[in-house]
């Protein structure tokens, strides 16, 4: 863990920060099914969610675009 700390290493932590973020929104997905197939309604704040597709989008897309320059 203390790896990724450390300003030279192979960990390239916008993609886990976008895999986190991504894991959090396939857990609400998971809560909004569950609850809707318990006759529940979930409430899921749209700027939080759409928060977290931002974010999963654009640390996806940096670390993408820094794969095909060559960092």
């Amino acid at each position: 863990m203390w790896k990724l700390f450390k300003d030279e290493n192979d960990i390239n932590e916008k993609a886990i920060v976008g895999f986190a973020s991504f894991v959090l929104m396939v857990i609400f997905a998971i809560c909004d099914l569950i609850t809707g197939w318990c006759g529940m309604e979930l409430v899921i704040n749209e700027v939080i969610y759409n928060s977290f597709v931002i974010v999963t989008l654009g640390s996806f897309g940096i670390s993408s675009i820094e794969k095909i320059k060559g960092k």
